[in-house]
């Protein structure tokens, strides 16, 4: 029986009709996905785009314009308490008007593993809530591993017993990120930022970093 010759008709008709087709429908023969594009034909795409809608290869967004700006600035305190709410608001507000920046971002982080920034009303029953919250959460006389300070090897002499002030810590977190709008934080009527002492009194410091487009 004789065979029949290889034709290759129908696979010239299926390139064809997948070639008149958008890139984003088209397929291998036979309906089989086509390797992915370059990087050269997705820089190429991306180019023929306007500005604002393009994005990096594959979809990621490009390097920051050249008029994006970072200001890091501290605020420094001593507290007076040993759990403590200190409102540092103002001074946060200050850092985000020296920057210069109108739109973006402000970030404050302690830098303490036994202070906490959180935003909040300062409300001074609010605030007596909340300590003894704290204190039911994480009970100061309550047995706390951190505090046998005979097992550890990096206790510092006169390091005190602090396990409870530094699950308090867990608790609240180190950050807060805040929105910077016309160069002024982003707070609500009653919103205020709290550096929250959790083992005073001592010397305290917190990391403010702005970023954003200049005013």
């Amino acid at each position: 029986m004789a065979t029949k010759p290889f034709v290759r008709e129908p696979q010239r008709k299926l390139r064809a009709e997948r070639d008149s087709l958008p890139r984003s429908e088209r397929g291998g023969l036979g309906g089989a996905p086509l390797a992915p594009p370059s990087s050269t034909t997705l820089r190429a795409e991306r180019d023929s785009l306007p500005r604002s809608e393009r994005g990096g290869l594959g979809g990621a967004p490009l390097a920051p314009p050249s008029s994006m700006r970072v200001s890091s600035d501290v605020v420094e305190l001593r507290t007076e308490e040993r759990v403590q709410f200190i409102d540092v608001t103002d001074l946060v507000a200050e850092r985000v008007r020296r920057s210069g920046i109108g739109h973006g971002l402000v970030c404050v982080q302690s830098r303490h593993t036994t202070t906490a920034v959180v935003v909040n009303e300062n409300e001074p029953l609010l605030i007596g809530d909340a300590k003894r919250m704290l204190e039911r959460l994480a009970p100061r006389d309550a047995r706390y591993g951190h505090n046998q300070l005979h097992r550890r090897r990096d206790a510092a002499p006169d390091e005190s017993p602090n396990g409870d002030a530094h699950c308090r810590a867990l608790l609240l977190g180190c950050s807060e990120t805040l929105a910077v709008v016309d160069g002024a934080l982003q707070l609500g009527r009653w919103q205020r930022v709290f550096l929250v002492e959790l083992d005073g009194p001592r010397r305290r410091t917190a990391c403010v970093v702005v970023m954003g487009i200049p005013r």
